[in-house]
């Protein structure tokens, strides 16, 4: 019984020529490097603020934010509640200031690695990468 990909792999083994090429990477775009690490950092900003959502719906849901309440209210003698300050919109928000801070550091960070890479080319002449058809 033959398929589709028995044929193929017949066909493709017939001898061809391989062809390889050695290309050197000496220039890496600024604004491509900034638009790269922006949509990264965007992301991973909407992975954080749903793993924050998450992990905070899990504690909550499990109990562990209200025995850690009581436990806090009992060695404080009920002076400071965990619960005042971890409600969900304070740690939704907090979440937020957070992904928000990690999107300029993200974005910043890929545009100084692409000018970091730019200047060091001139020292090292480049990463060199190999290619090979098949």
């Amino acid at each position: 019984m033959s398929t589709v990909a028995d044929k193929l792999a017949k066909k493709s083994s017939s001898r061809t020529s391989e062809k390889q090429v050695r290309l050197r990477l000496v220039y890496v775009d600024f604004w491509s490097a900034v638009k790269l690490s922006f949509l990264a950092a965007v992301a991973l900003a909407i992975v954080n603020v749903v793993a924050v959502f998450l992990i905070y719906m899990v504690l909550q849901t499990t109990g562990l934010l209200g025995k850690l309440d009581e436990f806090f209210v009992a060695f404080t003698d009920g002076s400071f509640s965990i619960a005042s300050f971890l409600s969900l919109p304070q740690v939704m928000a907090f979440a937020a200031i957070v992904s928000i801070l990690n999107l300029i550091v993200v974005t910043v960070l890929g545009a100084v690695v692409a000018g970091i890479y730019n200047v060091m080319v001139k020292v090292t002449g480049g990463l060199l990468v190999g290619y090979t058809s098949n």
